[in-house]
């Protein structure tokens, strides 16, 4: 998604409490970054405006989350938007942390110490473009890096109004040691979450008539060298 320059997004992100400025330096120590740092940590890969986390994270308490995204003013209009929701319900965001980075150098910002136990990725860019598929973050070649920090049976939650993405990546996770657990081709007639909280693109593609795809895939144990396991 394509935003214009927003001059109060930094300096509102550099005096935020859940803004995370140079991620880099605690890699492998996310978990102590938190009030409760013996919670379950869940990740978002591509925030944007953060209304699904804001939502998903206040509903939530008992789970600390990470929030990525690469542009200051996403990432600005994200912490506004968490900031209004904990407001509304009278509470701080003490278990939510957004930071800016590139996707594509994840490895570089968490590792196997983290313990990430769920991933949601919503309306990525779906790369038609056949030499870009690789910047796809559902593929393949990602999906590795991903497995690198997940814990054994940690599960990917995504979302697509995308077709070709949708399918490719039923693929992808094959190839990659995920099990596709559930699968829907139009979720908004066959729920398989136990509840969807709708995203900005979800709604707009929803009233183009566009049926929204979705799945939930379960990282098989074995394909990680790890002896912890994550029971869901």
């Amino acid at each position: 998604m394509r935003i214009r320059y927003k001059k109060w997004a930094r300096p509102e992100l550099e005096a935020s409490k859940f803004y995370i400025d140079e991620p880099e330096k605690i890699k492998g120590k996310w978990k102590e970054q938190f009030e409760k740092p013996e919670q379950p940590l869940h990740l978002e890969l591509g925030c944007g405006k953060g209304q699904f986390m804001a939502e998903l994270a206040l509903e939530n308490q008992n789970i600390n989350y990470i929030a990525i995204d690469l542009v200051d003013a996403m990432l600005g209009l994200a912490k506004r938007n968490i900031e209004q929701a904990y407001q509304e319900a009278n509470m701080e965001p003490k278990n939510i942390l957004i930071t800016r980075f590139d996707i594509e150098r994840i490895l570089l910002i968490l590792d196997k110490q983290d313990e990430i136990e769920r991933i949601y990725i919503n309306f990525c860019n779906p790369w038609p473009r056949g030499k870009h598929r690789k910047k796809r973050l559902t593929h393949s070649k990602q999906l590795e890096k991903y497995k690198e920090f997940l814990m054994p049976n940690a599960e990917i939650y995504f979302k697509t109004d995308d077709d070709e993405l949708f399918d490719a990546t039923l693929v992808y996770f094959q190839e990659s040691g995920f099990e596709v657990i559930k699968k829907t081709y139009d979720l908004h007639q066959e729920p398989i979450f136990e509840k969807n909280i709708e995203t900005e693109h979800e709604k707009m593609f929803s009233e183009q008539g566009i049926k929204i795809k979705a799945c939930i895939a379960k990282l098989r144990g074995e394909t990680i060298g790890s002896t912890r396991c994550n029971e869901s």
